[in-house]
Formats: C-alpha cells, structure tokens, sequence
C-alpha cells in the first residue's frame, strides 16, 4: 500500500525528509531558473525553434540513458503510463516552454517570471483536498505572501512597458498566464501519477518522459521548418545547439529528476511552494543578465516570494510537533 506523502512528511520530519525534499526542489528550481535566460540567449530563433531543440535534446539524451535498463523496466510500464507521460509531457514540456519562451521574448523575463509565481497558489489549493493534507486555514498567510508577491510585479509590468508597446506587454502576459496553467496542470498530474508508481523510480519516470518529450517535439520539426524562414550562420547554429543542449541537460534531466524526488517525499500543499525557488532564481539570474538592481516592487515581491516559501514550511511542521505521541 502506496503511503500518503503527507502522512509521510509528518512521520519523517525528524529523520530529514523534510530537509530533502527542500534540497531537491531548491535544486530543481535553481536549474530551472536557467530556462528563463535561454530566449534571451537566442533571440534570434523563435520560441517554436528553441522548443524543439531542447526537447529533442532531452529526448535523445533520456533514450542514451534508459537503453540500458529498458528490457526490465518496460515491463512495469502500463498503457495508463504510456498515456498519464503523453499528456504530462505535453503539458509540463511541449506547451509550457512555448509559452514561456513567448512570454520571455515579449514580455521580458522578469514579469514572465513572477507571473508563474501565481503556480503555487492554484497548486496549494488544489493539494489542500488531498487526504490527510494540512489545513487551508493554515495555509492562507502563505498564499497571501505570494499572490501579494505577484500582484505587485503585474502592477510594474502591465504600467510601465520598458520593452515595448502596451499591447507588446500584454501578449506577453498572455503566454505567461499560458506557462502559468499548463504547468500548474502538470505539477498536480506529475505528483499524483509518483505517489502511485510501485516498481518505477523517479528518475526512471523522468526519463520516459523525456523520450515521450523528445517523440512529440520531432512531429513539430515540420512545422519549424516551415515557419523559421530567416536565414543563420554556422556559427549562429553551432551556439544555438549549445544553448539548447545546456537546457536539455541542467533544467530537463537534472532539474526534472530532483523535482521528481521531492514530489515523492512532500505533499502536494508543499511541492506547489516549491515551484517558488524557480521564480526566486529566475528573477535573480534575469538581474545578472541585465546588469541592474531591482525595483522597489521587484525586492518587495521577492521578499514576498521567499515568505511565502518560509511560511509553508512552518504550517508543514506544526503538526508534528503537535501531535508527539503519533
């Protein structure tokens, strides 16, 4: 019998659960972080381009690894498997990376990612009705902390458009609120088909996912084609790949295999505080990138951010201490 994670949370606190799961998805976040700096890196392709090459890359990469252990694991995975990965890699992979890139080049990485600050919100809530899951009611200071976080850079983001036009910055925000519900979507899927898995790994599961990944993105090669009609240099197509390979290695299979983990040793109320590690290291990397401090909203929301992570914790751990004699 599959045991609730967060009855497991609770029984393990002590014992450094807790601690590693904060530890892998503060991992999975800062590497994730990174995928807010690659549209930048490549301007010059489209979202569609750079979409392509990193999951194809992600593919390729997943298959290397799994070949090996193919032959034992394939008899553990089910055609509800093959169809759970189908719908989760589209979701949490093909269309939320197309949303993301679209929203960075448009509307700038530091409102793209303090709009997918609003995941955890939708994650928590959701998480809050699972079994044995803490309470809402405690739960509320933390979700306001980071609804308040992502009001206040919306607020910058939609009154003063520095990239562009007005209409620019809302299509922007557009494909965020686009990223924003596709991997919210995906974060809840993901986290519920690991707490069912028996003979699979995490990491066994992050690499059938990658090839599911990798499969959809080679249908798209097509269309790439068709669409990216401006000529590039060699040299221009040789960074490209780099960037798009870097990708594919630090945020899909690394940062996708320590969200895995910490997906099976936290509760769903508490993975969705963790997705704000992403936007607390998207936002700093978009700093360094753009050789800038902050705005006063953006410091303020960045203290609101990480209160909101702290906040979490301690409504996590309240019930242990509660409750010694369990």
């Amino acid at each position: 019998m599959t045991t609730s994670p967060s009855i497991t949370l609770n029984r393990a606190a002590g014992s450094g659960t807790l601690f590693t799961g904060i530890a892998c998805g503060a991992g999975a976040g800062a590497l994730w972080g990174l995928v807010f700096l690659a549209p930048e890196l490549a301007r010059d392709f489209s979202p569609l381009q750079l979409s392509i090459a990193r999951y194809l890359c992600y593919g390729l990469i997943a298959a290397g690894l799994i070949a090996p252990r193919w032959r034992a694991l394939s008899r553990h995975v089910t055609r509800r498997d093959w169809i759970n990965l189908f719908w989760l890699s589209l979701a949490g992979n093909t269309l939320y990376y197309l949303f993301l890139s679209s929203a960075v080049q448009t509307g700038g990485m530091a409102m793209t990612s303090l709009v997918i600050g609003f995941m955890p919100v939708a994650v928590t809530i959701i998480g809050s009705r699972e079994r044995n899951a803490v309470p809402l009611v405690k739960l509320v200071p933390s979700l306001l902390l980071c609804a308040l976080g992502a009001v206040a850079i919306g607020w910058q983001a939609l009154g003063k458009p520095a990239t562009g036009t007005v209409e620019t910055q809302v299509t922007g925000l557009l494909f965020a609120v686009g990223a924003l519900v596709s991997w919210t979507t995906f974060a809840i899927g993901n986290a519920r088909c690991l707490v069912r898995l028996d003979n699979i790994s995490s990491h066994e599961w992050n690499l059938l996912t990658g090839i599911v990944t990798g499969a959809q993105n080679l249908l798209l090669v097509p269309l790439a084609i068709a669409v990216g009609s401006a000529g590039h240099t060699a040299g221009e197509w040789a960074w490209f790949g780099a960037v798009a390979a870097s990708i594919a290695v630090l945020a899909s299979v690394a940062g996708n295999a320590l969200w895995n983990r910490m997906s099976r040793l936290l509760p769903l109320t508490l993975v969705g505080q963790m997705i704000l590690f992403e936007t607390i290291f998207a936002l700093i990397y978009g700093f360094i990138w753009e050789w800038r401090m902050p705005t006063v909203l953006e410091a303020v929301t960045f203290v609101l951010v990480a209160g909101s992570v702290v906040s979490c914790l301690a409504a996590h751990r309240a019930p242990a201490a509660e409750k010694p004699a369990a």
